[in-house]
């Protein structure tokens, strides 16, 4: 059972790894209606939201909504939609 989690983990990070972010910190996701934002996304912790597998579900900042998140490729986006995500940021933890 420790191994599967630790399984689990390597794979979350490894993902993160190749979409251009680190071990985990601030990274751009994509919501279900297609806005980006920054969020805090730390491999096998949630403290803002629910997690499922290499998705989340918490609250887009940009459309008032609770919905299912991902982590999205830096190099997957413009110059435009990285400046639109670092506008806006989920709720920071206290």
């Amino acid at each position: 059972m420790v191994a599967l989690g630790v399984l689990a983990l390597a794979v979350e990070a490894g993902g993160l790894w190749r979409s251009g972010y680190g071990l985990g910190g601030e990274v751009i996701v994509r919501c279900r209606d297609g806005h980006l934002f920054r969020t805090l996304w730390i491999p096998g912790v949630s403290v803002k939201a629910l997690r499922l597998g290499w998705w989340r579900v918490q609250r887009c900042p940009v459309g008032a909504h609770w919905t299912l998140v991902s982590p999205v490729a830096r190099d997957a986006l413009s110059a435009e939609q990285i400046a639109t995500a670092q506008a806006a940021h989920d709720a920071r933890l206290p």
